[in-house]
């Protein structure tokens, strides 16, 4: 099997995901799972799409992942790991990728803040007098 490439995007994070037929391991910006995310649920955030399809311990993935908080991170992770064992094999993870909600790109953005005001929505304190 080559060498399969996806990109994920959450908020302000995007990451690049290699996938490969390997061992499991999983390295982030050449940093090891454990090493990344020192969170268990962030970790787990990004196992979920390997834990659902039943791959856990098939492909070594590599991921560049740029911007964004910790969070965002995670789900970028999420997504294009989805997006990648999808290439890999469409008709045996597509489903259940899809089933779970891994597949659809979040579109929540922040906000820009608007001239004349203290944040995106927020208004300066009205005076009466």
């Amino acid at each position: 099997m080559e060498q399969t490439h996806a990109l994920g995007r959450r908020k302000a994070a995007v990451a690049r995901v290699y996938i490969v037929a390997g061992k499991g391991n999983i390295t982030i910006n050449d940093r090891p799972l454990e090493d990344y995310f020192k969170e268990e649920t962030l970790r787990y955030v990004v196992n979920q799409p390997l834990a659902v399809t039943q791959t856990e311990g098939q492909f070594d993935i590599k991921v560049t992942i740029v911007g964004g908080g910790t969070k965002g991170q995670a789900e970028a992770i999420r997504l294009g790991i989805s997006r990648a064992l999808c290439e890999v094999d469409k008709e045996a993870y597509r489903s259940t990728l899809k089933a779970a909600g891994f597949l659809t790109r979040d579109p929540r953005e922040v906000e820009r803040k608007k001239p004349g005001q203290p944040g995106a929505r927020r208004r300066f304190q009205f005076s009466k007098r």
